[in-house]
């Protein structure tokens, strides 16, 4: 799977909380499917959880500079919640 693509075409047709704050609310009132955290995520406990609650925690292999460009945008983006991968195959990333 080409992770940029599926990124691009779940923030293109699905439902994603981007940012560290949202996301964090997301996965834990239990709302996301998916979240991915960036290697330079300011948050030491997300950076190393496997999950919040129910919600697996994808590690993304890059900087949030490169996660931003990764999903075609133009800032860096630390943190991202899938609430719903809209045609996306997001969801089938291994945690």
């Amino acid at each position: 799977m080409d992770l940029a693509h599926a990124l691009k075409v779940a923030l293109d047709t699905g439902r994603v909380k981007v940012g560290l704050h949202e996301t964090l609310a997301a996965a834990r009132s239990n709302k996301a499917r998916l979240v991915i955290v960036a290697n330079s995520c300011p948050d030491p406990t997300l950076r190393s959880e496997r999950k919040i609650g129910k919600v697996p925690v994808y590690h993304y292999d890059g900087t949030a500079v490169d996660l931003g460009q990764a999903c075609g945008r133009p800032y860096p983006i630390s943190a991202m919640a899938v609430l719903d991968p809209g045609s996306s195959a997001i969801l089938s990333l291994e945690t």
